[in-house]
């Protein structure tokens, strides 16, 4: 199934690459082509003026990358080890850009792919799959991040169709999504609503300013006696196992797009490295430099390791929900560390928008903190090895 092994690069030292197949490195090819054509010379004008380029949503979807985990109703139809791949060329060129493809596939697309009606699905799949339609998944609250059961948004089935009243906060690219997933409390459970985001009572604010994910949109959401009839209702999910299941969709992707990021500081820190003189020498060699080089490379290469095993196990259908939670929690801690030591190597000139490691760090101070904190990993895999829920 992998590719013929080819010799190790100085930065694949593992030879990871000969764990991929020929078609994953074609797609990560072209992803890198798009980033570099498309993200990178714009990404820091973009973060500076905290604009997200909603443009390229649809070149997005002309590229196979909404939903692309999907089968059917127009998505890609490719495997998870694909998607992840995407995720982290994607996270290389800006955390924001790949957060926009996990908030449109692997949330709002896959509860509609998962848990909607045929209607439903051949609604909105097919403009989601192609950026025509965005959409935005709404679960945190202003009171309730990491413990969503604490949700105090309401829908009340009145005889004629549900009114939902509520707040959510955090919600991403809902500015500029044309229906929203909304979750909130019935006298049934946590239910799942399509809402359209230009029904009246919908509020959608974005939160301004932000020193993270400055290419990106979060939002607050108010719904005011918002009037959904009863086709708005998701059928197949009750609980939070509904939301829980897409979140883990979400946390999957993060697994692989944290070492984009960090892949793309190593990257930044080794050139300048041997470009950048010193004491009549380049600072790469220096034994110091070299030392936070490779400690760099090492866990690049343990946590994009992680990220492939992970991706296969879920394409074998056997991948546990504790097993994201051990790529999400090592990979964003340990990306965030590799940005921050690659801002040293660059010495004052990190702190600029002319280099990426410290605009990486910044997104992943978000990444480590959405669609689980680094505490409630831990908690999720003290409760595995202990059999002791500590949450409460």
């Amino acid at each position: 199934m992998t590719a013929e092994n080819s010799p190790a690069t100085p930065s694949d030292v593992l030879n990871l690459d000969g764990l991929l197949t020929t078609k994953e490195r074609e797609l990560r090819s072209s992803v890198r082509a798009f980033v570099d054509e498309r993200i990178r010379p714009n990404i820091s004008t973009w973060y500076e003026d905290a604009h997200f380029p909603v443009e390229l949503s649809r070149e997005m979807g002309s590229l196979g990358l909404l939903g692309m985990h999907l089968q059917g109703y127009g998505c890609p139809g490719r495997t998870a080890v694909e998607y992840g791949i995407a995720a982290m060329e994607l996270e290389a060129g800006d955390s924001g850009l790949r957060t926009f493809v996990s908030v449109q596939g692997s949330l709002a697309m896959a509860a509609i792919h998962q848990f909607g009606s045929e209607e439903q699905k051949n609604t909105y799949l097919p403009g989601m799959a192609t950026g025509e339609i965005i959409g935005c998944f709404g679960l945190t609250e202003p009171t309730a991040g990491s413990d969503p059961s604490a949700m105090a948004t309401t829908a009340v089935h009145d005889g004629r169709g549900w009114v939902l009243n509520g707040a959510k906060r955090w919600i991403g690219l809902a500015t500029v999504a044309q229906i929203a997933v909304i979750w909130a409390k019935t006298e049934d459970g946590v239910r799942g609503f399509l809402v359209p985001t230009d029904v009246e009572g919908f509020t959608a604010t974005a939160i301004e300013p932000k020193l993270s994910m400055r290419a990106s949109i979060q939002c607050d959401l108010t719904f005011n006696d918002v009037r959904l009839p009863d086709s708005a209702l998701l059928p197949g999910a009750k609980g939070l196992r509904g939301p829980f299941s897409c979140l883990n969709e979400a946390r999957y992707g993060i697994i692989w797009g944290a070492m984009g990021a960090a892949r793309d500081s190593y990257e930044a820190a080794l050139a300048y490295s041997q470009e950048r003189m010193q004491f009549d020498k380049p600072l790469a060699g220096y034994q110091i430099t070299q030392a936070k080089l490779v400690d760099m490379l090492l866990e690049i290469q343990k946590g994009t390791l992680l990220a492939i095993h992970t991706g296969r196990l879920k394409d074998a259908g056997t991948l546990e929900p504790v097993q994201i939670s051990v790529g999400k929690l090592n990979n964003c801690r340990e990306a965030i560390r590799i940005c921050r030591e690659a801002r040293t190597i660059l010495g004052g000139n990190g702190i600029t928008l002319d280099h990426s490691p410290l605009r990486h760090a910044n997104n992943l101070e978000s990444v480590r903190t959405y669609e689980g904190t680094d505490e409630v990993h831990a908690l999720i895999l003290g409760n595995h090895i202990t059999g002791i829920p500590a949450f409460r």
